[in-house]
């Protein structure tokens, strides 16, 4: 999929480098949580989905969700990362209101999904590069409850229906080296999340939160001190607070101040980030092995399983769009931000039998139209099928790119024409192109007789245009259009224009 762009090339903000890493929060897709068999579905009314292994009662076992370990080996999987056969769970030590056995349990010096990367493109002025994020590791987890403070004046109420719910870590090198490249990442790695379908990604639930570590230092110096940003929980804001914090940083260091190690929040609604707590260092949490729970150990016929089990992953998926339909890298990755997206092109594609027609509708003019209604290929009310269609109407010169237009929009307004079949969607993208005589006039003897009448009504132009000034046939091609009523086709004049002007 083309060579990887070294980092070297990354902006500095007011001669500093900027330098990210990021630790994620994908709450994994099963039923019930990590260590019981309590439900983690969303939206249960306060402390109705905390069982007595979530509560820490006196005498309750934490037991191995398997569902959960093998959500992390698919994301292994997915991330080219090595899967440790024995990995080991660990208490990590801290006190808060939220956490009722006074430890989380986590994974620490063992995790189980251990290396690993996540490539995206991106546009570096007029350059698509591709990107390369390395991963330290993904651990598994347990969640903490919630603190509540809205509907309480003067006090906290604490909701444990969260604790216990079952989370991958994913934690990468400090590989990024601005905001739009951490915000590239962030997006890649959640597509990859819910492509594969461990993850519902839904930020505003709380189901893939990402914290940012963020510092600056002089190009070629050593690391400076960073400080986390928790939780963010939108693209937007992500954006928002780490451009925040490098500036703030920025000005720290050249006001003569030192950076301390922090832990911050992001105020959405000043744009500003706010220190919380100063940022505790492993030897803090006291991690050491659970004594309640056995190591994990995931055999290598259970990954192989999991392996023929996948569908195939976006990289892949991309891969083979620039092998079998001769796509551009740009497009294939493009084309394989969702599933529903991918699917949507590959039917587009089989069906008119013109792949860089069909890519060029979805990236463009379909895409164009979802995201000025929010929505998405899911509820489309074009049917690839119908969409193949337009696109052979358009290849066999029966109608212009600008009449397929005209075509399209009809189709989108009328979601109940909508069609899987080939022969009958043809039918109907015929019928729209009778029904609003959008037919392109095939007939050269017409053509050239309106091309011959263009000729001799505009005697200027064709001086200019013989004297050398290619606005002047732009402009003959212009009334040649009009005079057929936008029927022409375009390449036809050019070409008959071309032969009587020379």
């Amino acid at each position: 999929m083309g060579a990887s762009v070294s980092n070297n090339t990354s902006p500095l903000v007011h001669g500093y480098e900027v330098v990210i890493g990021f630790e994620t929060h994908a709450q994994l897709s099963t039923q019930s949580k990590i260590f019981s068999r309590a439900s983690t579905a969303f939206g249960a009314e306060p402390n109705t989905q905390a069982c007595a292994v979530d509560l820490a009662l006196p005498g309750t076992l934490p037991v191995m969700n398997k569902g959960a370990v093998e959500r992390a080996i698919q994301l292994g999987l997915a991330l080219g990362s090595h899967i440790a056969e024995r990995s080991i769970f660990a208490r990590k030590n801290y006190f808060y209101p939220d956490l009722p056995k006074g430890y989380q349990i986590s994974q620490f010096e063992i995790p189980v999904v251990q290396g690993g990367e996540v490539s995206f493109f991106m546009e570096l002025g007029k350059e698509t590069v591709r990107k390369t994020v390395r991963l330290v590791r993904a651990h598994l987890e347990e969640d903490a409850g919630k603190s509540l403070h809205e509907d309480f004046i003067g006090q906290s109420g604490i909701d444990l229906n969260r604790a216990g719910t079952p989370l991958l870590e994913i934690v990468t090198e400090p590989d990024m080296r601005s905001s739009t490249e951490a915000v590239a990442y962030a997006k890649e790695l959640h597509k990859i999340v819910t492509w594969i379908g461990i993850c519902d990604g839904n930020m505003q639930e709380g189901s893939f939160r990402c914290d940012a570590n963020v510092s600056v230092r002089k190009p070629g110096s050593e690391l400076g001190t960073r400080r986390e940003i928790k939780n963010l929980n939108s693209f937007k804001f992500m954006q928002q607070a780490i451009d925040y914090e490098v500036r703030w940083q920025i000005e720290q260091i050249e006001d003569g101040h030192a950076i301390q190690q922090s832990t911050v929040l992001f105020d959405p609604g000043t744009g500003e980030t706010r220190a919380m707590r100063t940022k505790e260092d492993a030897a803090d949490y006291r991690y050491f092995p659970d004594p309640d729970l056995p190591p994990l150990c995931v055999g290598r016929d259970w990954v192989e399983r999991v392996r023929s089990e996948m569908a195939e992953l976006p990289r892949v998926m991309a891969e083979r769009f620039v092998l079998q339909y001769k796509l551009p890298e740009y497009d294939a990755t493009t084309l394989t931000q969702s599933k529903a997206m991918a699917a949507y092109f590959e039917t587009a594609a089989q069906v008119c039998e013109q792949p860089k027609l069909a890519s060029n509708w979805v990236m463009g003019e379909i895409s164009r139209r979802l995201n000025t209604s929010d929505s998405g290929f899911d509820h489309i009310p074009v049917s690839a099928t119908q969409l193949g269609a337009v696109i052979l109407r358009i290849h066999d010169n029966t109608i212009s790119n600008n009449a397929a237009k005209d075509v399209f929009d009809v189709l989108w307004n009328d979601a109940a024409t909508s069609s899987t079949d080939k022969a009958d969607a043809l039918q109907q993208v015929d019928a729209v192109i009778d029904a609003k005589g959008l037919k392109q006039m095939n007939d050269s003897g017409a053509l050239e007789a309106i091309i011959d009448e263009v000729l001799g009504a505009n005697p200027d132009n064709v001086a200019q245009y013989r004297a050398g000034k290619d606005k002047a046939f732009n402009a003959l091609v212009g009334q040649a259009m009009k005079a057929s009523k936008g029927k022409a086709n375009p390449a036809q004049v050019n070409e008959m224009l071309k032969k009587k002007l020379s």
